[in-house]
């Protein structure tokens, strides 16, 4: 197929109201989960799937809501990789978009239980010097609220976080 010079293309993309997620018409809890490779191409992996899914849910690319919860979504996924990989085993993640309190919560699922951050109220801001432990005080500063828990079902840890949807009142 070919266009005549001079005329724009488009995409085949219906076209939707920004607050499509978050209207009466679409109250519906919707959930995305899936394991990946502990490596950083199965956290990149995760990303990308993850924003495709958002985008699908109503919630827009290159909207501010979306990338915040994707640049969450991203640190999660990426110290799973970095600080909870054990040779031979995957992450997992789980992504839910919780429509009657209009939030996105993400939880990211490692096996090692002995490396943990540190808590919301014990996060420290990094000296000048230090190459790491800026992830987390992003995370703190996008998400509504987030933590940590050890898993109760086997070894490994969960780290978690809520995005809201909507402007803070």
């Amino acid at each position: 197929m070919t266009n005549k010079p001079g005329t724009p293309t488009r995409t085949a993309r219906p076209d939707r109201p920004a607050d499509y997620l978050i209207t009466p018409h679409a109250p519906l809890d919707r959930t995305f989960e899936m394991r990946f490779t502990s490596t950083p191409r199965g956290a990149r992996l995760a990303r990308r799937l993850a924003a495709n899914r958002l985008d699908a849910w109503g919630v827009p690319y290159d909207s501010y809501r979306h990338d915040a919860i994707v640049l969450v979504l991203a640190e999660l996924t990426a110290n799973a990789v970095r600080h909870g990989h054990v040779p031979g085993r995957d992450f997992h993640l789980h992504l839910q978009v919780i429509a009657h309190t209009q939030t996105v919560r993400i939880e990211v699922t490692d096996t090692r239980a002995e490396r943990v951050p540190p808590r919301p109220d014990a996060l420290r801001t990094p000296g000048a010097e230090d190459t790491g432990g800026r992830g987390l005080l992003l995370v703190a500063g996008l998400a509504s609220r987030w933590d940590w828990y050890l898993r109760p079902d086997g070894p490994g840890k969960t780290v978690w976080a809520e995005c809201a949807l909507a402007p803070a009142q």
